[in-house]
């Protein structure tokens, strides 16, 4: 099995897929945008964004995107907010989708629109995952950014840590314990999350273990 991040560049050519591919990406007052969460009927989508932008202009885009059906936006903070989105799908988003479905291959959320593309992540076996890419329609280009186990695939890494662990890490990141020169020390840590210096230590090394080996794989 093998965790692979892929970067989509429709080359300004987002409207082709999907005019929504086209606003998330392209649009002037979206900052950046993730797909969190979607489902797939085949005629329609049904997917939740976070988006850092205007809701205002955002809101205009969208009244005047045919395809979409139904949409609500939440707020979520100054220049931020959640947009639920219904749409029609288009035969080349259709195309996307349903080899998304077909393969064993899973793509892991979030799917993140910035700086003019899309990337996300995608686990699975190699074939699996080279017959996803293959498959990807015109005029969509694939930049393969990272390869690594399954272990780098989002959000494995949290479940890694146990909680002292992760205390420790967060700790040693607060206090300065990675900085260059080192601020803080494995007592300072210690002092911090109730401990002797030595298990501070002992829950630094395992989590810097862990944490390496999800980034570099374990094979």
């Amino acid at each position: 099995m093998k965790h692979v991040r892929l970067t989509l560049d429709a080359g300004g050519r987002e409207d082709e897929i999907h005019p929504m591919y086209d606003l998330l990406v392209n649009a002037p007052y979206v900052d950046r945008a993730t797909a969190m969460h979607w489902n797939f009927t085949g005629e329609e989508l049904g997917i939740m964004h976070y988006v850092e932008g205007d809701r205002k202009a955002f809101r205009g885009r969208i009244e005047a995107i045919e395809p979409v059906r139904s949409y609500e936006l939440v707020p979520a903070g100054d220049a931020a907010f959640y947009a639920y989105i219904r749409d029609a799908t288009t035969e080349p988003l259709r195309d996307v989708f349903e080899l998304a479905d077909r393969a064993p291959a899973l793509v892991i959320p979030p799917v993140e629109y910035a700086d003019g593309t899309v990337s996300y992540s995608i686990v699975g076996p190699p074939a699996e995952i080279q017959t996803a890419i293959d498959g990807l329609p015109e005029p969509i280009a694939v930049t393969v950014t990272e390869i690594g186990g399954i272990e780098a695939a989002p959000g494995v890494a949290d479940s890694l840590l146990s909680e002292r662990q992760r205390d420790a890490i967060e700790a040693a990141l607060a206090l300065g314990y990675y900085e260059l020169p080192r601020s803080a020390s494995h007592k300072q840590v210690a002092n911090a999350i109730g401990c002797a210096p030595s298990t501070a230590a002992e829950h630094i090394r395992k989590a810097e273990s862990k944490l390496l080996r999800s980034i570099v794989g374990s094979e």
